[in-house]
């Protein structure tokens, strides 16, 4: 498989302290590969590293064969990548149509009506509250809110930051099957950072464990979901 992500050696500070040890990884094209780890592993880091805000001070970050640690942000995110962000960030006061619309940015007027109805195909519950504002909606409502907003433009690369947090069990089931169903019928890439291991290594192709900032472990998502070691770490008693 070919890779569309690859992140090899990469270091990333906050300061004097480093969230970044050496991370290799990489996302090969149509795969969804998970990141899991504890709170404060450097998971969200890494996320924003990939989106050159905190910059790599060291090590390579390569996407789709071309080196894009020194881009400034927006490049980066005009290459076919977008940032589903922890915390959603939705603008509240805007509906869900115009939320919708500021992922579109740079598309032309049909392709976003077209990918706006794709987007409510995923999530219908958005097609239903096009109207009502961003601050209203529920928290699973805004989840799917931010994700479909950054699939309004038509990336390749999806990356997902921590996308059940404070969700009920039933909307994060729902929305973690509309991300299988979107990588299967589309194709799409995904770059998933979860707390929750259970359902991120069930969906994903593959996995990463980040233990303080570094790369402990990798395999299938099937294989990491058998080693006892990430059970007793991350799924005894989690669901």
């Amino acid at each position: 498989m070919t890779a569309l992500l690859s992140l090899r050696g990469v270091t990333a500070f906050y300061g004097a302290i480093q969230a970044l040890k050496g991370v290799d990884l990489d996302v090969n094209e149509g795969e969804i590969v998970t990141l899991i780890g504890a709170n404060g592993a450097g998971k969200s880091t890494l996320m924003m590293t990939i989106c050159g805000n905190p910059r790599a001070r060291d090590g390579q970050i390569l996407y789709d064969g071309a080196d894009i640690s020194a881009l400034p942000t927006h490049l980066i995110m005009r290459r076919a990548i977008a940032q589903s962000p922890e915390g959603r960030r939705i603008f509240p006061r805007m509906s869900v149509y115009e939320n919708l619309l500021m992922g579109a940015h740079g598309r032309s007027a049909a392709e976003a009506e077209e990918t706006m109805e794709q987007v409510f195909a995923l999530f219908p519950r958005m097609k239903e509250r096009a109207t009502q504002r961003g601050g209203t909606l529920s928290g699973g409502e805004q989840q799917m809110l931010a994700i479909g907003r950054a699939l309004m433009s038509r990336p390749r690369l999806l990356l997902l930051d921590e996308p059940s947090l404070g969700l009920a069990p039933l909307v994060v089931r729902q929305i973690f099957s509309a991300i299988r169903d979107l990588n299967r019928s589309t194709g799409l890439t995904v770059l998933l950072v979860e707390q929750n291991a259970f359902q991120a290594l069930r969906l994903a192709h593959r996995g990463y464990v980040l233990v303080n900032g570094a790369i402990t472990m990798a395999g299938t998502g099937p294989d990491l979901l058998a080693r006892p070691e990430i059970r007793a770490a991350y799924l005894e008693g989690g669901h």
